[in-house]
């Protein structure tokens, strides 16, 4: 089923505090605030609570009615999908700055939309200023409500009136079962593209500008009977390129942030620059985290192709990206949609594996096969013994296997006990982790 929580799309001009307004709300730094108008670039959503209300709260970038910059215009996009795909709008204003004309525009714009619209006056930060609210009646949007983002000032009285517009929700819905899928490479590669390939719908801004998607971004996705959250994340560029702005770096943070909260990681690679450091530390991190993964070579039909390309290609990526050697690798055509509907099946069979639990009894016929066909490594006459092993976790599968010595256990013998339980078990597109604990025994 989608997701049934009411969406509720915070809009208005540049620079009015509504970045500021959805980071207080959310409870996290999720959307990025400074000065500069424009900086929130794309639609950023965030599931919120109030009392017994349960709702998905959309930041987005101010509306310039006037500006024929190209980036501006696509932020001016992305908010009117948002007022037309939310079920209440809060309007923001600003109080220190009074009503201007671009109010006036948005207000107009608003209408149109027939939906139930809040007038929202920020930045009124003591009772005193309250009367700084009464111009805005001329906006003919209802009865102002003055707020203050920065101290929260009237918080509660804006979340009632929200919610006053939902319809009655019943019993607390089920935990979010959806698959939570992070879309994460270098900048310019095709990650937007992709994902409004997946969605179907110009969800994100997509140019041929480097760095365009600031924010990650969240976005729903029901397919067959499954559930996914989609990811976009900015560009991840090598340290040394970021120049040291907080915006830059903050970008970074949240991109790598996505990864750890994810579920599967779409790592998106240019197919005519090939596998580069960059990329390889981008793997490196989903590796350390220990996410699963996909490997997707995007822009695949500009590549020239002769017998064998593909397979020679493979190599490659493999080689370059060994420590990666578990993920499948899809080649394929955002532009187009070369392949692009295989890519939802992959995070599906890599989420399945990295959730997959394997039975006590089972795991050690596997690992007593593995010692009989290859017997555990010794030191200075001393021989590594695995008495049993165990699933401890998934997410990734995690087992944690009793020796008698940990200072016995050899990387390769691990790598080949790691190679033994993919061969039994498959385990395509997540890592394994491999713990040892040292067990005394008895007459050992």
């Amino acid at each position: 089923m989608a997701n049934t929580r009411p969406l509720v799309a915070v809009v208005g001009r540049p620079n009015v505090g509504k970045s500021t307004f959805f980071n207080k709300i959310a409870g996290r730094r999720i959307a990025i605030v400074e000065d500069t108008p424009g900086v929130t670039r794309d639609r950023v959503y965030a599931d919120c609570q109030w009392q017994n209300h349960r709702f998905t709260l959309i930041d987005t970038g101010g509306i310039d009615p006037n500006s024929q910059d190209a980036l501006l215009k696509q932020m001016r996009m992305q908010a009117e999908i948002a007022i037309e795909t939310c079920d209440v709008i809060l309007f923001f204003v600003d109080g220190r700055q009074g009503m201007t004309a671009d109010d006036q525009t948005v207000a107009d714009l608003l209408r149109r939309a027939g939906k139930p619209v809040l007038l929202v006056v920020n930045k009124i930060d003591s009772v005193s200023q309250m009367n700084d609210i009464y111009d805005f009646y001329q906006l003919g949007m209802g009865d102002p409500i003055g707020i203050s983002s920065t101290n929260m000032m009237n918080f509660g009285d804006l979340l009632d009136a929200i919610c006053a517009h939902f319809p009655d929700q019943e019993a607390e819905q089920e935990e979010d079962q959806a698959i939570q899928v992070a879309v994460v490479g270098k900048p310019n590669v095709g990650k937007s593209s992709l994902v409004n390939r997946l969605l179907g719908q110009e969800r994100v801004m997509v140019s041929d500008i480097a760095g365009t998607t600031r924010d990650a971004i969240d976005t729903r996705l029901t397919d067959g009977e499954d559930q996914f959250v989609i990811i976009d994340t900015a560009g991840i560029r090598r340290k040394r390129a970021i120049q040291y702005q907080s915006l830059e770096r903050y970008s970074v943070v949240r991109a790598l942030a996505a990864i750890d909260r994810c579920d599967v990681a779409l790592l998106v690679i240019d197919a005519q620059q090939g596998v580069s450091e960059q990329d390889s530390k981008i793997a490196g991190y989903i590796d350390q985290q220990g996410k699963a993964a996909v490997i997707l070579v995007n822009k695949w039909d500009a590549v020239d192709k002769d017998t064998g390309t593909l397979e020679a290609y493979s190599r490659q990526v493999r080689q370059q990206l060994k420590f990666m050697e578990y993920a499948p690798i899809l080649y394929i055509s955002a532009l187009t949609g070369q392949r692009t509907g295989k890519v939802l099946d992959a995070v599906r069979a890599a989420c399945a594996q990295a959730r997959r639990r394997i039975t006590t009894g089972l795991l050690n016929d596997v690992l007593a096969d593995a010692q009989a066909a290859l017997s555990p490594p010794s030191t200075n006459g001393r021989r590594l013994k695995i008495y049993y092993a165990t699933q401890q976790a998934v997410q990734p599968p995690t087992f944690v296997f009793f020796v008698n010595d940990q200072t016995l256990v050899h990387f390769s013998y691990e790598r080949y006990l790691h190679n033994q339980l993919r061969k039994a078990f498959g385990f395509e597109g997540t890592p394994l982790r491999f713990i040892f604990r040292e067990r005394k025994k008895e007459d050992d």
